[in-house]
């Protein structure tokens, strides 16, 4: 069974996630969603919540698996059985962060092969840090996450707001 690991921190998941989720699904026979702890972002959502979202985001498409991992990529990629990563590319400014963090994993661990994927093009721009940008600022953000999403995370901005204006 050929296994990839998509990391990230997916805070909130995106429609450029869900697409990669679903073409790696045609390529692949398992796809975990595995999200990481990035110690540079601060995120919207828990880890338990970003589990949540992204199980409930992707219950109609089989074969994808939900985790949540802390420390070194490698060591998820044997932890779960993946035989590749797949990491998505939205601009040149992604693969050149991308391909050192191949090329580290690879030193690391030699038998960790890295498969690169570029959206849509409907997706070309959507970031998880614009999909908060936009929503945080009372714009419709719905084009940009799946529709399961939308409910989530205009809750969790209006928790937020009631808690910046408890201050």
């Amino acid at each position: 069974m050929k296994t990839v690991l998509y990391p990230g921190s997916f805070d909130p998941f995106t429609n450029g996630h869900l697409d990669l989720v679903v073409r790696a699904g045609r390529l692949f026979d398992r796809v975990i969603v595995a999200i990481a702890v990035n110690s540079q972002k601060s995120p919207m959502f828990t880890m338990e919540e970003r589990k949540a979202l992204i199980e409930l985001c992707c219950r109609e498409i089989p074969h994808v698996q939900v985790v949540a991992f802390r420390g070194l990529l490698v060591d998820a990629i044997e932890e779960f059985g993946a035989n590749a990563v797949l990491r998505g590319l939205r601009a040149f400014s992604d693969f050149e962060y991308e391909l050192q963090m191949a090329l580290m994993n690879r030193s690391l661990r030699h038998s960790c092969e890295t498969i690169f994927m570029t959206p849509t093009q409907e997706n070309s721009f959507v970031s998880s840090h614009m999909v908060k940008e936009v929503a945080m600022l009372g714009a419709d953000f719905s084009a940009y996450v799946p529709p399961a999403a939308v409910p989530v995370i205009a809750a969790k901005i209006r928790e937020m707001k009631r808690k910046e204006e408890g201050k």
